[in-house]
């Protein structure tokens, strides 16, 4: 039975998604324009997501170098290859924005 209704769903998406097909717009200084507008929220959404991940991941460290200091090496090097993957998602999102309004296609 679920086999059929998924196959029968798939037909269903299949034969549907032309209907929601976008027309050709020719106009693109507007398109160019959302995009600038858009990519600034992106970036503004990745730094604030990036400063609140960090504040969090140096206050748990912090918290668990005071509670166990023979352990504050291990924590350290956590704590710093964390903040670098954290750090990584703004500098994507920026090299990202960089490709989408400074060098338009």
């Amino acid at each position: 039975m679920n086999t059929k209704m998924f196959l029968i769903l798939l037909a269903l998406f299949v034969f549907a998604s032309p209907i929601f097909a976008q027309a050709q717009t020719t106009d693109a200084n507007e398109v160019h324009k959302w995009v600038a507008i858009t990519s600034g929220f992106a970036m503004a959404i990745a730094s604030g997501l990036c400063g609140l991940a960090q504040a969090k991941a140096v206050a748990a460290s912090a918290e668990a170098m005071a509670r166990n200091p023979g352990a504050s090496a291990a924590i350290r090097f956590a704590l710093l290859l964390g903040l670098v993957l954290i750090e990584s998602l703004a500098l994507y999102t920026l090299v990202i924005i960089f490709a989408k309004v400074v060098l338009p296609t």
